[in-house]
């Protein structure tokens, strides 16, 4: 998958007439998938590349950076999603407080037409460009019309009760509500990063634990969780806590440790992905270190039995 930046790179000359997904696309959700999956259909039938565009810092970080929520993916999850979704590029804006200000015609003459050259874009029913968020689909459309390309929009995703957003299951990762929020994603809610070396505490009790250091901005809140970890691409199935360990530790630093079963082997400076699974129980101090003993072994039963019935 080809991924260019604006303004630094021209368009690769084998993009042809590009069909474009236009969006923030943060999470990579069932609807998002959606318009991916639209986007590439269309292109395939056309002969055209499929494209997608989305926006580098997340523009709430530029316009209003002291409400600007945690963002669920890092730039290379994102791609990473994209590139799994069968498109053939990716096409990244940098956004910036001068961008921010262009009006919706502005930004679609100097991105969609003269960088991009797009024959078609396709957007989600709520999305909003321009300084001040002013365009909408309609508009969008008739700048179409006038610069030669078509524009289309997909409706919101449903899944049982609710519209999936990404500020839907932020929310409900931020509530421990890992389970429901894998579900509107269409997979496990995932943080990447490199195995630290601890303080080997784990070890020493009988349960080894991988320390996990990440750039994903956000965590679900201090807990045990069943969550799979994938190490060179094979996805075992783990427990993980997430927060200060208080039954050992007095510092208050929160931590990311993951007990893997039945697994040996030294994973310090691997590359890893976390997905969560399910919220088993709030982090708590014990009064001893064998009674955090017993309660773990009984989190990796109860997780056992949970994987059980599911298919990694």
């Amino acid at each position: 998958m080809d991924v260019i930046h604006f303004p630094d790179d021209p368009r690769p000359a084998r993009w042809a007439r590009p069909v474009l997904a236009l969006g923030n696309f943060d999470g990579v959700h069932r609807g998002h998938r959606k318009i991916l999956e639209r986007v590439c259909r269309v292109a395939s039938e056309r002969g055209s590349t499929a494209v997608v565009m989305t926006f580098d810092p997340h523009p709430p970080r530029v316009v209003r950076p002291d409400k600007a929520p945690p963002v669920l993916m890092t730039m290379a999850q994102k791609l990473e999603a994209f590139h799994a979704s069968g498109l053939q590029g990716a096409a990244i804006v940098r956004f910036t407080p001068e961008l921010s200000r262009w009006n919706p015609e502005t930004f679609v003459r100097a991105v969609l037409v003269d960088w991009l050259r797009v024959a078609e874009v396709w957007v989600g029913a709520n999305f909003l460009f321009g300084h001040d968020r002013s365009g909408n689909f309609s508009l969008l459309r008739t700048l179409g019309s006038r610069h030669g390309f078509k524009a289309e929009k997909i409706d919101p995703v449903r899944y049982k009760d609710f519209v999936v957003s990404s500020t839907r299951i932020r929310r409900l990762i931020t509530e421990g509500r890992v389970d429901e929020a894998g579900a509107l994603l269409g997979n496990q809610y995932s943080v990447e990063g490199h195995v630290v070396r601890g303080d080997q505490r784990g070890r020493l009790i009988g349960f080894p634990t991988a320390n996990l250091c990440t750039d994903n901005e956000l965590l679900p809140p201090h807990g045990v969780y069943a969550t799979t970890l994938t190490i060179d691409g094979i996805i075992r199935p783990s427990v993980t806590n997430v927060g200060t360990r208080p039954t050992v530790d007095t510092s208050g630093q929160t931590v990311i440790e993951t007990h893997v079963f039945d697994f040996d082997r030294d994973l310090y400076g691997a590359a890893v992905r976390l997905g969560f699974v399910q919220r088993m129980r709030d982090e708590r101090a014990f009064e001893s270190v064998d009674l955090l003993k017993a309660q773990i072994a009984v989190d990796c039963r109860r997780a056992r039995v949970l994987f059980g019935h599911l298919s990694l």
